[in-house]
C-alpha cells in the first residue's frame, strides 16, 4: 500500500534572504513523503520562516500561527529562523506550536519532521551562535524568472537598533568557486537572472580571503545567466570597483539599493552606524556620473530614539536633493536587546507615523520623476510569467517595473522596448522594438 505523503505549507515573512532559504530548506524535503503545497491549501505540517528586525514581523509571525492553528487544529507547527532563534521560549509558549528551530538549526527541519506529530509540549532546539557558525548554501527555484542566490551570511557590525547579528552570528561566506557552481545549476533550469543577497553582501570574502568584485567577475562568465542584480549594499563597502564593473559589463545590472537609514549624522553616529551622510552622496554620485539611468534606492528609518524635528529635516532635506529613483521607508522599532531599546529621547509613535508619510511621498514623487526621465529611452524588459488585468510585466536593468499587453511568448524572455510614459498604476508603458 502507498505511503499517504504529508502535505507541507511554507510562509516565509521577511527579507529576501529568508525567500532563498525557505526554497532551500523546502527542496531538502523528500519527494516520497512530503508534498509542498501552495499558500491557501489545508495542510498537515505549516512551517513559519520567521523574520525578527521589526516588532511587525514578530507579530505577524504570532498572528500566522493562530490562523493556523484554528485553521487545522490537528496539524503540525513548526517555526524557523530569526525570532525562532532569538525568543524561542516566547515562541514555543504559544499555543499550537509544535517545534522551534533556530538559526543553524532549520537546515536539519525535515529530519526533525520525518515522524511529524502534534506534541503536548514543543520540540525546541535553538543553539547560541559561535564564530564557528556553517554557511548553509541556498538559492531560489521555481520561479522560471529570477533567482535570489545567497552568497553571503550574518553580519559584524554592531548597529545600536538592529538583531540581525544575535539572530544570524558573524559575517561568512563559501568560496567564489561553490558559488559559481550554484550559478551553474541555477542557468541549467533556463532562469535569466540571479539577484545576489545576504545580510552584508558587500563583507563577502572574510572567510574565504576574497572580494566581492572578485565574485561578481567569476560570475559573468557563467553560460545561461545574462543580468545579476546586487540586491543591497552598505555605502562604506560599495567601492569604486564594483560600481566600474556595474557601468562596464552588461550582465551586472545599474540597480543600487544603498541603505542610508538617515540623513542626520547625529542620528548616524547613535545608530552606531560606519559611514556618514557624505559617503552616501559620493557613492550616489559616483554611480550617476558613470551611469545616468542607473537606479538607485536607499532604507530610511524614521523616528530613531534621539531624533528631533531638526535631525528629520535634515534628513528630508538631504533626501530630497539626492537623485535616487525610491525609498524604501521604516518606522524605527526598539528591538530587545539592542542597545537602542534603552536609549533616551523616544519618539511618539504618530510622530514616526507623520515622518513615514512624509517620506513615503517624497518617495513616490522620486520614483516618478525617474520614470519620466527614462521615458523614451530604450531598455531591456525581463518579463514574468503572470499575468494581471490583461497585462505581462516585468523589470528594466534599471529597476523600473514595466508592462505590455498580455503575451504568453514574452513569459521569460528579455526583449528590447522603448519606455513610452507612465501608467496610472506608476508602472512603465512601453512598446517592442525588436
Amino acid at each position: 500500500m502507498e505511503k499517504t505523503r504529508k502535505k507541507v505549507l511554507f510562509y516565509t515573512l521577511g527579507c529576501k534572504l529568508n525567500f532563498t532559504e525557505t526554497s532551500t530548506i523546502a527542496r531538502s524535503f523528500p519527494e516520497d513523503q512530503f508534498e509542498v503545497v501552495k499558500p491557501g491549501t489545508k495542510a498537515d505540517i505549516y512551517v513559519i520562516n520567521t523574520c525578527s528586525v521589526t516588532d511587525i514581523a514578530d507579530r505577524k509571525c504570532r498572528q500566522a500561527i493562530k490562523k493556523f492553528n484554528h485553521q487545522s487544529p490537528d496539524a503540525v507547527i513548526a517555526v524557523v529562523g530569526c525570532y525562532a532563534q532569538l525568543n524561542p521560549d516566547e515562541i514555543s509558549s504559544i499555543p499550537g506550536v509544535d517545534i522551534v528551530l533556530g538559526t543553524n538549526e532549520k537546515y536539519k527541519l525535515a529530519s526533525f519532521l520525518s515522524n511529524a506529530r502534534k506534541r503536548k509540549l514543543p520540540e525546541v532546539h535553538s543553539c547560541e551562535l559561535s564564530d564557528k557558525d556553517i554557511f548553509f548554501p541556498s538559492f531560489s527555484a521555481g520561479d522560471r524568472t529570477r533567482s535570489f542566490l545567497k552568497v553571503q551570511d550574518g553580519c559584524d557590525y554592531k548597529c545600536s537598533y538592529c538583531t540581525i547579528p544575535l539572530a544570524r552570528g558573524k559575517s561568512r561566506n563559501q568560496d567564489i568557486a561553490s558559488i559559481v557552481k550554484e550559478a551553474e545549476l541555477i542557468a541549467r533550469d533556463g532562469t535569466k537572472e540571479i539577484v545576489l543577497t545576504g545580510v552584508n553582501i558587500g563583507d563577502f570574502g572574510k572567510t574565504t580571503g576574497e572580494s566581492f568584485s572578485d565574485l561578481l567577475r567569476k560570475l559573468t562568465g557563467v553560460e545561461g545567466i545574462e543580468r545579476y542584480r546586487i540586491s543591497s549594499i552598505e555605502p562604506n563597502l560599495l567601492t569604486d570597483e564594483i560600481i566600474e564593473l556595474a557601468a562596464l559589463s552588461p550582465k551586472i545590472l545599474p540597480h543600487f539599493h544603498i541603505p542610508l537609514q538617515s540623513g542626520s549624522d547625529k542620528v548616524l553616529g547613535l545608530m552606531r552606524r560606519r559611514y556618514r551622510r557624505e559617503q552616501f552622496a559620493n557613492r550616489v554620485t559616483t554611480i550617476r556620473k558613470l551611469m545616468p539611468l542607473a537606479g538607485i534606492g536607499a532604507d530610511v528609518i524614521v523616528g530613531f530614539s534621539g531624533e528631533s524635528d531638526g535631525d528629520f529635516a535634515d534628513t528630508y532635506s538631504f533626501l530630497e536633493s539626492m537623485p535616487l529613483s525610491y525609498l524604501h521607508v521604516f518606522n524605527f522599532s526598539e528591538r530587545p536587546g539592542t542597545q537602542a531599546q534603552n536609549m533616551p529621547g523616544k519618539v511618539p509613535f504618530k510622530i514616526r507615523e507623520e515622518r513615514s508619510r512624509k517620506l513615503i511621498t517624497l518617495s513616490e514623487r522620486k520614483h516618478s520623476e525617474f520614470g519620466s526621465l527614462n521615458t523614451g529611452a530604450t531598455a531591456e524588459v525581463l518579463f514574468e510569467h503572470t499575468r494581471s488585468g490583461g497585462m505581462i510585466s516585468g523589470f528594466t536593468e534599471n529597476y523600473l517595473r514595466t508592462e505590455l499587453p498580455w503575451d504568453p511568448v514574452l513569459a521569460g524572455a528579455i526583449r528590447r522596448v522603448r519606455l513610452t510614459g507612465i501608467s496610472e498604476s506608476g508602472r512603465m508603458t512601453s512598446e517592442l522594438i525588436d
